[in-house]
């Protein structure tokens, strides 16, 4: 994977968010099947997939994990609540380092009544 593309989709500071709450996935018990796949590898493609739009069978293979994969890891981290703990983990970071609060003003601003330019 190409350090650059990894550290600008999951810098340092999210992954050491990230990590922790990701499930472990363990080998199969019957044996078999292919070598486990870096975590952070996985996490990457998926933020490339969500942010670029790609489809999943046309993730780079240069970010080192297979589109199964990569849409494996995201169907299993959305079914156990990954993306909205994660969400809030990053919110309550940014209210820790008394950062604005965007989503409490983006929805200020989405329920004060826009005025016509006309009048």
């Amino acid at each position: 994977m190409h350090p650059g593309l990894s550290q600008r989709l999951v810098p340092d500071e999210l992954w050491s968010i990230v990590s922790p709450m990701l499930p472990s996935f363990a080998s199969r018990p019957q044996g078999g099947g292919t070598a486990p796949v870096d975590e952070r590898a996985a996490f990457t493609a998926v933020v490339y997939v969500l942010t670029s739009g790609c489809a999943w069978r046309h993730l780079p293979v240069g970010l080192g994990v297979s589109p199964a994969t990569a849409h494996r890891r995201f169907s299993a981290w959305t079914e156990v609540g990954l993306w909205r703990r994660l969400n809030q983990a990053v919110l309550d970071g940014l209210v820790t380092r008394g950062e604005p609060d965007w989503v409490s003003a983006i929805v200020d601003a989405a329920h004060v009544r826009a005025h016509r330019a006309d009048r």
